[in-house]
């Protein structure tokens, strides 16, 4: 029988995944999270500001000024139809899950207690300007979602009542 030999390509290639065995660096690392597009960051920004706007009203509906429930009920509607754009993580099982609907803000706190109707207005008015800024780069839903919610502030700003 004669001896079998072994092409160089052979050789090489054994050589080569001998080498990175031995190399000491573990097994693969996981590929890198993907991160989230602009327009996904820009829905989250969005979310939190709502969230934010949604506890200062309901700091003012808790201190008695139950006319403004109507303002805090189209706010609690954006965010809803803002969290439909964005895909949340599957929660694990066994792991509590947040409400989509519970605003972990919801609560007057601290922070919340001296807002006034004025404060509310100048925040109205200041997140329907920013709204035409942020249509840029995104999806034509998502830019008529953003315009009809700066739209509803804009109508807030002269709707809110002048005094309570």
């Amino acid at each position: 029988m004669r001896p079998r030999h072994l092409s160089r390509r052979v050789v090489l290639a054994g050589s080569a995944a001998a080498l990175t065995a031995c190399s000491g660096t573990g097994p693969a690392q996981p590929p890198p999270q993907p991160t989230d597009s602009p327009e996904t960051l820009l829905l989250k920004d969005l979310i939190a500001e709502k969230e934010r706007t949604v506890a200062l009203y309901s700091s003012l509906i808790s201190g008695g000024a139950d006319e403004l429930a109507p303002f805090r009920d189209r706010h609690q509607a954006h965010l809803a139809a803002l969290r439909k754009h964005v895909a949340t993580p599957a929660t694990p099982p066994g792991s509590p899950s947040a409400s989509p609907s519970a605003s972990p803000s919801a609560s007057p706190s601290a922070s919340t207690a001296k807002v006034s109707l004025s404060k509310l207005r100048e925040l109205e008015r200041k997140a329907a300007a920013l709204r035409p800024r942020q249509l840029a780069g995104v999806s034509p839903g998502v830019a008529q979602l953003i315009a009809s919610i700066g739209a509803c502030e804009a109508a807030h700003v002269v709707s809110l009542p002048r005094s309570r």
